[in-house]
């Protein structure tokens, strides 16, 4: 049965600085994958009149080429424009506990800066418990492949 997706989209368009180098891998067939943690930020003025930054953690999935270029090109602190598709999945856990994650499937990455810039801006901070939207570490362990 055919679904009509009329009157719908589904478009994420970031620019934002990748948080910790690509990590190339594979899947047992062979299709290679990347999976970038992007952050973007915003700010506004708080309450005491100081501005208050906010950093957002984004789990982009890149395959094939693009996933190779991206291991190759880019490192922790560089600018990437990303156009793609939100996607949730899920998978058992070791403990065979059902997992969630919504993650942006990337249709097109360009690199904004070349892998030999240093860059004038400096990485993203690290995540902290507030401002988290990345899943954790070990959820990235139980990936199917």
């Amino acid at each position: 049965m055919a679904y009509d997706s009329k009157g719908t989209v589904n478009k994420v368009i970031l620019i934002g600085r990748l948080g910790q180098d690509p990590e190339l891998k594979y899947t047992p067939s062979g299709a290679a994958v990347v999976t970038l943690s992007v952050a973007t930020n915003t700010s506004y003025k708080g309450q005491d009149g100081n501005y208050v930054e906010n950093t957002e953690w984004h789990r982009v999935v890149l395959w094939r080429k693009q996933a190779e270029a991206a291991a190759q090109y880019t490192k922790k602190g560089h600018r990437v424009y990303v156009e793609g598709k939100l996607t949730t999945r899920s998978w058992d856990d070791k403990d065979g506990i059902k997992r969630y994650t919504t993650e942006i499937q990337a249709d097109s990455i360009q690199f904004l800066e070349s892998r030999a810039d240093s860059s004038s801006a400096p990485p993203p901070p690290p995540p902290s418990e507030t401002h988290v939207a990345e899943p954790s570490p070990e959820e990235g362990d139980d990936l199917p492949f």
